[in-house]
């Protein structure tokens, strides 16, 4: 097995927040129904493992770019650099947002709204953010995100205050209309992968990909629409189950994407300076896994090794044993004239060869 092509596709970024958003997730749910008693200072912890990487990340990249001038020149430096600046300033946001609803949830000092300014600010600085990375082809997951639940990132909070009261089914609207859009994707990528399936002319590689994006997107989506009709009738009243139940198609979300996470390639070179892909400094910080990714293994059927030794090889083992010693013998005496020859060439001398051009 080679590793290099094991992790070739890794998104270290992407599996980070997405394993930070699973233990967030299942620790909050766990708090909700009293099977923890932990402060909500603990329950976030996985969130501020999250932001702490990525600061931690854009700093050291940031004291190499400034270091060393000449990393500027390779490829799209510039691009890369500025992509996760903006990725810094979103997680900055974000952080400030956690630590206001952390607050929020221990002190009940403050409104709702004040706490989801900051994300109604990112909202609308992704959107310039997206627009940007479009122009620049890079990917904006997390800039979409925050910029298509601006609507959502308003009526939450209200709500949450009790300045309007309308059911959850109304206060979700934003959230129904991402899903009503998520829900046509998917239908596209069944459709497209149903024929590129039926198309002879695509290579099994294409074919493979266009499984892997409608298998994605099912097992992202659907499960996500599970959750948003459970979560409503939860908080509407009309449902008794724990929120641990509530809970599980988010999760089961999630763990979907952390295994997407494997296939999802991409990724900023900048994050800790490391320019290069994830796989190739992976390899080149830990030698010893290049080595063992270039051992290859071989299973040999047994029945054909069966089969390759020769039926009569009982016989012929006999008949010939002392014709083998003689001819092993022979071999033993013609190694050794071959590695005494090879000394003899090493201690040869090297004399330059010296061409001389006569004029005519």
């Amino acid at each position: 097995m080679n590793l290099e092509s094991l992790f070739r596709d890794f998104n270290p970024c992407k599996f980070i927040v997405h394993c930070s958003l699973f233990a967030f997730v299942t620790l909050f749910a766990l708090r909700l129904d009293n099977y923890i008693d932990w402060p909500f200072w603990a329950i976030f912890t996985p969130l501020w493992i999250w932001k702490s990487t990525a600061i931690l990340g854009a700093i050291v990249g940031a004291i190499v770019w400034c270091r060393y001038p000449h990393y500027r020149l390779e490829g799209d430096a510039y691009t890369q650099f500025k992509a996760m600046l903006i990725s810094l300033a979103l997680h900055l946001i974000l952080l400030m947002f956690e630590l206001l609803a952390c607050d929020k949830l221990t002190s009940d000092r403050h409104l709702w709204v004040l706490v989801f300014i900051p994300l109604i600010f990112g909202s609308v600085v992704s959107v310039g953010a997206c627009v940007w990375a479009v122009k620049h082809d890079r990917s904006f997951e997390l800039e979409l995100f925050l910029a298509v639940n601006a609507l959502q990132f308003v009526s939450l909070p209200l709500k949450l205050d009790r300045f309007v009261y309308w059911n959850w089914d109304v206060v979700f609207v934003p959230m129904w209309i991402v899903i009503c859009l998520s829900l046509v994707s998917v239908l596209y990528n069944i459709i497209f992968c149903g024929i590129m399936m039926r198309t002879p002319e695509v290579s099994l590689q294409q074919k493979k990909a266009a499984l892997n994006a409608a298998v994605g997107n099912i097992c992202t989506v659907l499960p996500l629409l599970c959750f948003q009709v459970v979560i409503c009738d939860k908080l509407d009243g009309e449902l008794k189950f724990p929120y641990v139940v509530v809970f599980s198609p988010l999760l089961v979300s999630i763990l979907a994407l952390i295994i997407l996470s494997f296939t999802a390639k991409g990724g900023n070179m900048w994050w800790f300076g490391i320019r290069k892909s994830f796989s190739q400094f992976l390899l080149s910080a830990m030698p010893f896994l290049q080595e063992y990714g270039n051992i290859s293994y071989h299973a040999e059927d047994i029945s054909n090794a069966g089969q390759s030794v020769p039926l009569d090889a009982t016989s012929s083992s006999t008949s010939t044993g002392t014709g083998g010693s003689e001819q092993l013998h022979e071999f033993g005496r013609h190694d050794k004239k071959s590695k005494k020859a090879a000394k003899n060439d090493i201690l040869k001398p090297v004399v330059p060869f010296v061409s001389i051009d006569l004029p005519d």
